[in-house]
């Protein structure tokens, strides 16, 4: 997470008008790939002082709370996603030629293969430090779910509050479909895990001490702005408060649902997209799930008064089977099939609705879209190139292609 450092400003643009990508990658050593953690000598060599923040267009950089993360960003809202990969792409390169100096480059994926956080985790102890020190003191963020999980936050706008609860039905349905399409995380410590996305499995529970943090990933069905001010940030203020008298947390950057709702830039951020190997890969996707998006909102297949139906534990139990499945969970709810326009069958594989999605929303065009579902999720395609029996060497050389292939831009 990273330490917030933004000023609120009134809203600005309707529905799809306005996007913002965040892009975290992990800083490694260019020959071992051990987590390298020099995010804050990489910000000092270009802003000449130890701050968080490198701020310019068209995308910045930031610190996280873990010194080997670095967070990419649009600087500013742009008007479509179309055109952002090229960006980060080209800063993607002008960093790793930064880094060579250090002995570093990036790494992509949502987890590091063989980090352990318990001895080689190391906080961020500049500006903001006692933000993250508050974390640490409560979490412990010694740990998977706090120092090895990076992903890719998708901020889509809204300009007041029909535009919000229409946008925010619409989000909470896509989020089970999502790790189908973007899990990258199979190993953990130099095992797989069973898991295509284990990183949405530590990430939902990093905050178990305070359940109300996280809760169940899925958002609460909310139909106001005070609604969502008393169902979420008014419990979850009050359950930290304990923990925090000095109120160093309690801001809506705190709520760390699947989907938090961002009131001070009029955006709603989403949290579940794992990394993925390259910036074209990871604005594909987020392409994908931008215009399925679109069509929940628009009611191409029901109402918003129906999506309203689906409370967050039935919406969980979806999400639970797609962390751990990837695109071959299975989905037996046909009211939730149906809230997608699904009609063959009363269940079936999430790629195959992936499929129908692509196919519904008009997505040809979408070359990692297309790329996944006939390769699979990245989870898929790692396990596939390391075979049933690795080791440490094997595992390194897929970790340093998927290396070459952020270098590149290409697609593993």
């Amino acid at each position: 997470m990273t330490a917030p450092r933004e000023k609120s400003f009134k809203p600005q643009f309707h529905l799809f008008e306005a996007y913002g990508v965040e892009l975290e990658y992990m800083i490694v050593d260019r020959k071992t790939l051990d987590v390298l953690p020099i995010t804050d000598q990489l910000l000092h060599s270009v802003l000449g002082e130890y701050l968080g923040d490198y701020e310019k267009e068209p995308i910045g950089w930031s610190n996280e709370l873990a010194l080997h993360v670095l967070e990419l960003k649009t600087t500013l809202p742009v008007p479509s996603l179309e055109r952002i990969s090229q960006d980060f792409q080209k800063e993607v390169q002008d960093i790793n030629h930064r880094l060579a100096p250090f002995g570093g480059l990036l790494m992509p994926t949502a987890m590091h293969p063989w980090m352990n956080p318990a001895k080689e985790m190391k906080l961020w102890e500049h500006d903001n430090s006692p933000i993250y020190a508050a974390f640490n003191r409560i979490f412990n963020c010694q740990g998977h779910g706090w120092s090895n999980l990076q992903s890719n936050h998708l901020n889509l706008s809204f300009g007041n509050e029909e535009e919000f609860v229409r946008l925010h039905a619409a989000i909470r349905l896509i989020l089970p479909l999502i790790p189908a399409l973007a899990a990258s995380s199979p190993i953990v410590e130099g095992k797989v895990t069973g898991m295509q996305d284990t990183r949405l499995n530590v990430y939902r529970m990093n905050s178990a001490k305070i359940p109300s943090i996280t809760a169940h990933i899925i958002p609460e069905v909310c139909l106001s702005f005070e609604d969502y001010h008393d169902k979420i940030f008014n419990r979850i203020y009050k359950d930290i408060a304990p923990y925090d008298p000095e109120k160093i947390l309690q801001d809506e950057w705190l709520n760390a649902r699947g989907a938090i709702t961002r009131f001070n830039r009029y955006a709603i951020e989403i949290r579940v997209i794992d990394l993925q190997e390259c910036p074209a890969a990871d604005v594909g996707v987020s392409q994908a799930i931008t215009e399925v998006i679109k069509h929940l909102v628009q009611e191409k297949w029901g109402s918003i008064e129906f999506l309203h139906h689906f409370h967050e534990e039935r919406l969980k139990e979806i999400l639970l089977e797609t962390i751990v499945s990837g695109e071959h969970a299975m989905i037996w709810d046909k009211g939730f099939l149906e809230a997608f326009g699904w009609k063959k069958s009363p269940q079936c594989r999430v790629k195959d609705l992936w499929v129908h999605l692509s196919e519904a929303c008009g997505l040809h065009e979408n070359a990692a879209l297309a790329h996944i579902l006939k390769k699979g999720t990245l989870s898929t395609r790692i396990l596939k190139a390391l075979g049933h029996n690795f080791g440490r060497d094997e595992l390194a050389d897929v970790y340093r292609e998927l290396c070459q292939n952020l270098e590149k831009g290409t697609f593993f």
